[in-house]
């Protein structure tokens, strides 16, 4: 499954609920006529629940699911994770990525040095932004063309140009 962003809240009466994506463009996925939640993004325990309405709304996007009737069951499902199994995302265009690609792989600066791994990303105003670890070190690398040089996503490398030092 691809975690793709999460409920943050009830939205009104009727059973919608308040989404945080993750990542760009979340009007793709209104493309799917079923999304999966779950409690725990890592588990395996993701159900699949029909969309009934979705629609952009300020930085986020508000979803009415099939069933959800009402602000108690909107209740019940807060807090959930929003995902996708891989083949039924769109595919991503040139120089686009799904955070879970990015995931787990190294990053290597200009020089040649190791930074460490992608452990996870963040959504920030401005830009995404990249978390890399290495050890007890961690680093947050803004996800700019500026910074990140080349995305090899089979490879599983990111280089980046970005000194050890900083």
């Amino acid at each position: 499954m691809i975690v793709l962003g999460r409920i943050v809240a009830p939205f009104g009466v009727h059973g919608w609920v308040k989404i945080h994506p993750f990542g760009d463009e979340p009007e793709a996925w209104f493309r799917m006529s079923q999304w999966w939640l779950a409690v725990d993004p890592d588990a395996l325990d993701w159900q699949p629940f029909a969309l009934q309405e979705a629609s952009l709304h300020g930085k986020g996007l508000v979803a009415k699911f099939v069933g959800v009737d009402g602000r108690d069951a909107a209740e019940a499902i807060d807090g959930c994770f929003i995902g996708a199994p891989r083949l039924a995302l769109p595919e991503n265009a040139a120089d686009e990525y799904y955070w879970a690609d990015l995931v787990g792989l190294d990053v290597v600066n200009q020089e040649g040095e190791r930074l460490g791994k992608v452990t996870s990303l963040l959504s920030s105003g401005a830009h995404d932004v990249i978390c890399v670890r290495d050890g007890e070190r961690e680093r947050l690398l803004p996800f700019v063309a500026r910074v990140v040089k080349s995305v090899d996503v089979r490879g599983g490398m990111l280089r980046v140009d970005w000194g050890a030092d900083w």
